[in-house]
């Protein structure tokens, strides 16, 4: 039920502009909740960090922002921190509820009607055992054909902020994925990276790759959130509110206004961006 009271708070972190797929569905799936966005931009982008050191920074930020923030959920929306902290990161804050994003793997069988699956993520979630781990749980029996691209991940970076792009590049890396063999039977293809919807409504016009269905997890996530909402009988308001923290103290002050702009909302529900101060 909608209240005048607080709303809950969902938390939702990333080291860029990927999380921001996923928080559009969470505020179209629950509007009247309190949604916080935390980039880590200070650190972007993670595929290329070691893992040990990649797990003390996302387990600082979160620490510091949780403290900071107190939400009641904490969406993970990067899939290298959720294989890598997810775990960690509920053992040590055991009042807080945790909601991590996996490569829609099984989905994406469901769809399928060759039994031929495109996996399009960062290098580092194609090679993750935790990736194996899905593949043979859910597509035993499928065909899924991997590419990894860290090219994708900047270039939505940019193209959310509006810089001028290569459009090139964004074909380019596609059929990187489908000249691999065995990827003319394809059908179906996972985002695997919270950046890459981004990319969607763009790419499932063209013709090129018309014969495609594009699956990522922005939608589970958004029901699982609804779910634990319920579940902990969490006060939804009139009207969803937002705000925004970096990392970065040289964040551009028009970085706000890009997501604000991607998110939908208007300057009456968005609040401030301001920096969470991280202590190393």
């Amino acid at each position: 039920m909608k209240t005048t009271r607080p709303s809950c708070k969902i938390l939702v972190f990333d080291s860029g502009v990927g999380g921001l797929t996923v928080s559009r569905e969470i505020l179209a799936k629950t509007p009247g909740c309190h949604l916080i966005y935390l980039a880590d931009n200070d650190r972007f982008p993670y595929g290329v960090i070691a893992d040990e050191t990649l797990i003390a920074r996302i387990l600082l930020v979160l620490a510091r922002a949780i403290d900071q923030t107190q939400p009641d959920i904490v969406v993970i929306a990067c899939n290298t921190a959720s294989t890598l902290a997810l775990a960690i990161l509920r053992a040590e804050h055991p009042g807080v509820e945790f909601v991590g994003v996996v490569p829609a793997i099984k989905p994406a069988v469901n769809l399928s009607r060759s039994g031929v699956i495109g996996l399009l993520a960062t290098p580092a979630t194609i090679n993750r055992p935790y990736t194996n781990r899905l593949i043979e749980e859910f597509a035993n029996g499928m065909t899924v054909i991997r590419y990894g691209s860290r090219e994708l991940v900047c270039l939505a970076e940019e193209w959310l902020v509006g810089q001028q792009t290569n459009s090139a590049v964004l074909y380019q890396e596609i059929d990187n994925l489908l000249n691999q063999p065995g990827a003319q039977h394809m059908d179906t293809v996972v985002l695997a990276c919270t950046h890459f919807p981004i990319f969607r409504p763009h790419i499932s016009q063209l013709n090129r790759f018309q014969h495609l269905q594009w699956i990522d997890s922005g939608s589970a996530i958004a029901n699982r959130v609804a779910f634990l909402i319920e579940k902990k009988q969490l006060t939804l308001s009139a009207a969803s509110s937002t705000e925004f923290l970096f990392s970065r103290n040289d964040t551009p002050a028009n970085l706000r206004d890009h997501f604000i702009l991607f998110l939908g909302l208007d300057e009456k529900s968005a609040g401030p961006g301001s920096i969470v101060e991280i202590y190393e």
